[in-house]
């Protein structure tokens, strides 16, 4: 499909402000999600389910934690849908708000022992309220970034939110270590209150962003969706498929590392805990970088070399992992975490914010994108479940079998799917961007030359 445009191939002229700001907005958002499995793995199991023996209330406490998953391709496709008919801007400050005050709440939450078993009732309804707002989010800050950005550095600047991933993390983990320092349930508490420092700072910065000029041109051409979501599901279907086996690896591999080995290790010698969580934190400070560099090098070579390399570390690093945890030797545990987080989980989230949002056109972009990637979500989400489960049946194998199986499924995503970023393709849009520089320079920034759209061109 071929269209015409005014945008200019540069990008918008708040093209960086945008990604900044969509990148601040992520990274509380991941904050928050992940302070819950960071509290799931240490504390939830005995706060909120006391009379069950250790196992099981480790496996309840994770339960809780994928309820959130399950809703998210909800919050997807109600974000979604929102995003693609009315705007980008809206959802992402609606989500940040629900998100944020969700968070704040598990904070002040009364334990089992105060309330019985109406505390973790709460859980579970605050737990699925924190996955719709998820979900709604990342499709919103992932196109705001995409469609501001110039044409040849989409993949870098897809990559800009996508770094706030590691960024909250990275926060989550840091505030989670200075907090199991200090004394009762503030261990766990303080992490969830202190977000909403965060939330108030990121929805002012989001407040003032400008809308996505690709979505005001589509507005503006009344080419529309009635309802995105029923068009996305009709037309997009495979798209949405894609994105799912593509996202499956990339979910697995955090939760199955930086959630059930957190677990895993301090279970079985609980003197290596602050030892995981620092390893985990600087694992993310780590990401942030690789993410990043990642989104850039696909603008120059393409978005499937790195996403096969990647899921093929993956594959390789499956029963490593396992082998050098139990060594219990402390390097060997954070060597563990920055290869699994710092570098295969971080390269495969700076590829994604291209890969996937290529997969789909402007009036169906969100819901596509936040369809497949919740989907995915909900599925990875109950990879700490499983990988307890299985541990508890065969041992430590049954796990790395799980993280394994999840590898082979991205690899097998990544080599059905074509690429969106070629040779072709990317000399073409250099060429347009060679041609705008030359008008700029002769006479200045022009009110917008009639160009086809590379977002349709795929």
């Amino acid at each position: 499909m071929s269209t015409s445009t005014q945008r200019s191939v540069l990008g918008s002229k708040d093209r960086f402000k945008t990604a900044v700001a969509a990148a601040f907005g992520t990274s509380v958002e991941n904050y928050d999600f992940i302070a819950y499995g960071t509290a799931s793995a240490l504390y939830f199991g005995a706060v909120f389910f006391p009379d069950s023996d250790r196992y099981i209330g480790t496996l309840l406490a994770f339960a809780t934690l994928a309820v959130g998953f399950v809703m998210r391709p909800l919050g997807g496709a109600v974000g979604g849908y929102f995003a693609d008919k009315y705007g980008r801007k809206p959802v992402l400050v609606t989500a940040m708000s629900v998100m944020g005050t969700a968070t704040f709440l598990i904070g002040v939450l009364p334990t089992y022992g105060q309330v019985g078993v109406l505390a973790p009732i709460l859980l579970v309804a605050i737990r699925m309220i924190q996955g719709l707002a998820f979900g709604a989010e990342w499709g919103g800050a992932i196109t705001m970034a995409y469609e501001h950005a110039p044409w040849h550095r989409r993949g870098m600047f897809a990559a800009i939110p996508q770094s706030g991933n590691p960024l909250g993390i990275a926060l989550a983990s840091g505030v989670f270590a200075w907090s199991d320092t200090l004394g009762g349930s503030w261990q766990w508490r303080t992490p969830f209150l202190l977000s909403a420092v965060l939330v108030i700072v990121a929805l002012i910065v989001r407040s003032r962003l400008s809308e996505s000029p690709e979505f005001q041109e589509v507005r503006a051409s009344g080419k529309t969706e009635k309802n995105p979501l029923l068009a996305t599901l009709a037309e997009d279907w495979p798209g949405i498929l894609r994105v799912i086996a593509l996202r499956v690896v990339e979910s697995f591999a955090y939760y199955s590392t930086a959630t059930y080995l957190l677990n895993y290790i301090t279970e079985r010698h609980p003197d290596l805990r602050s030892v995981a969580l620092s390893a985990i934190t600087a694992a993310s400070i780590l990401a942030i970088a690789v993410t990043f560099l990642a989104g850039a090098l696909t603008d120059r070579i393409g978005r499937r070399p790195i996403y096969i390399a990647a899921c093929t570390a993956a594959i390789l690093f499956a029963f490593p992992m396992y082998l050098l945890t139990n060594s219990a030797r402390p390097a060997l545990v954070v060597t563990v975490f920055i290869i699994g987080i710092g570098l295969i989980h971080a390269s495969l989230t700076g590829t994604q914010g291209s890969l996937l949002t290529e997969q789909f056109r402007t009036a169906t972009r969100t819901s596509g994108a936040s369809l497949g990637y919740q989907v995915a979500a909900a599925i990875g989400g109950f990879a700490p479940l499983l990988a307890a489960a299985l541990v508890g049946a065969f041992g430590w194998p049954g796990a790395a079998l799980l993280y394994l199986g999840a590898a082979l499924t991205g690899l097998v995503g990544i080599l059905a799917t074509r690429e969106t970023w070629g040779h072709h393709e990317r000399e073409r849009v250099l060429r347009l961007v060679a041609e705008e520089n030359r008008a700029r320079t002769v006479s200045g920034p022009p009110a917008g030359a009639v160009l086809p759209s590379s977002s349709e061109s795929w």
